[in-house]
């Protein structure tokens, strides 16, 4: 990461770190520190799975994953991206601001920043992110503020749409050029034993699926990951945020999760 430092950092930021303030506090807190010390912009992408669980539970709506991802409903969407685009994204944006920093909320839909159509009927309102226009993005960081990115976006026809969290962070570091850093509640991928794993590449991210040793959410965490690195041609990385002590290590290049490589060519 220490060559790329002139490149902006998009981290995404896992959604569960939103019930947090206390390390909500410290991650921005390091950001902001950080940013006293080095020039480089910093983007934040970001989900709330854990608020879209609440606010359905309490409508009595039945939430259903496929795959890792949220199933969206189009008449559920607009109570998804209320829960997203709203309230997880003003949360961040004034823990940020508490931090002192000049933090604009943002989602995927602004300046054309990326470009959202279905994903699979199946997922409903569940949209796929490719990468758009930087130009508001790159005028924004311009003006030295923080962009927190929501992960809803819009259709070329204005449908709302949901897109996971760590894919929209992918479309947002295509669109810029970036190194993307994944922030979430687990430290990386581990192996079979608990133990962390630092480097990946394809092949031995499929053997560890194939061999049910990453299941689940970390599916699409990991498939991010590599698509990321494919896209962007660099090295990305996946760490938590559990530790926000570390992420001034992690901003200043150090590695404390795991790497996962490009497809070499």
């Amino acid at each position: 990461m220490t060559d790329n430092e002139n490149k902006p950092l998009v981290i995404k930021l896992g959604g569960a770190a939103l019930s947090c303030p206390e390390t909500l506090s410290q991650v921005f807190n390091a950001i902001s520190l950080y940013q006293q010390q080095k020039e480089r912009r910093i983007v934040i992408v970001h989900g709330g799975g854990y608020l879209v669980d609440e606010l359905l539970s309490e409508l009595h709506i039945e939430s259903v994953k496929k795959k890792g991802l949220r199933v969206t409903p189009y008449q559920h969407i607009n109570v998804v991206s209320g829960a997203l685009a709203g309230t997880a994204n003003k949360i961040l944006q004034g823990s940020a601001i508490q931090a002192g920093l000049n933090a604009v909320g943002l989602c995927l839909a602004d300046g054309g920043l990326c470009q959202v159509s279905e994903l699979d009927p199946e997922l409903g309102a569940v949209g796929k992110a490719s990468p758009g226009s930087s130009a508001l993005l790159q005028a924004i960081l311009e003006a030295g503020a923080l962009p927190i990115i929501s992960s809803i976006g819009l259709t070329e026809n204005g449908q709302l749409m949901n897109v996971n969290a760590d894919q929209a962070a992918v479309a947002v570091a295509g669109a810029l050029d970036a190194q993307l850093v994944l922030l979430s509640d687990v430290s990386g991928v581990l192996d079979g034993k608990g133990h962390l794993i630092k480097c990946l590449d394809a092949q031995q991210a499929q053997n560890l699926i194939d061999g049910q040793v990453i299941t689940d959410g970390m599916i699409v965490k990991v498939q991010a990951a590599l698509e990321a690195a494919h896209i962007l041609g660099r090295e990305i990385e996946v760490a938590s945020w559990r530790y926000p002590d570390k992420l001034s290590k992690l901003l200043s290049g150090e590695r404390i999760g795991t790497q996962f490589l490009p497809n070499a060519e």
